[in-house]
């Protein structure tokens, strides 16, 4: 498993099978794709897993974090999460943050992010506010 910075149109395929199956790919689309850190996790060629950053002075915020579902629960997201935290902390970052749906909030916690909201919905999907001050 190598992790790589790879280019955003890298990371629409995943997005949309993984986060958003029955809208239309565009729909993975974020905006500021092209200023962002994309991270790719890889086997051999295959990307497995993605994840976002998006940077805006001191913050930064985890965007489209999709993982390949023969590959979830096994360790994938928890390295490239915690790869996108040990890489912020060597920048001027002072706050990293996300919007996590419900049923992940527990993942973050793993990395003393916290519920910095009340839940919310996106297309009738929970979510809540996750951060950490690095």
């Amino acid at each position: 498993m190598d992790i790589r910075r790879i280019c955003w149109q890298q990371t629409i395929p995943l997005r949309h099978q993984v986060l958003w199956p029955t809208k239309p790919p565009e729909y993975c689309h974020v905006d500021g794709d092209v200023n962002g850190l994309h991270f790719g996790v890889f086997i051999g060629e295959t990307i497995i897993c993605v994840a976002s950053v998006y940077l805006e002075q001191n913050e930064a915020r985890l965007r489209k974090f999709a993982t390949d579902a023969n590959y979830q629960n096994q360790g994938v997201g928890s390295k490239v999460l915690a790869h996108i935290i040990d890489y912020l902390k060597c920048t001027n970052t002072g706050l990293f943050w996300c919007d996590a749906r419900e049923s992940a909030v527990g993942f973050y916690e793993r990395f003393d992010m916290y519920k910095a909201s009340e839940r919310f919905y996106k297309a009738d999907v929970a979510y809540f506010k996750m951060e950490i001050i690095l």
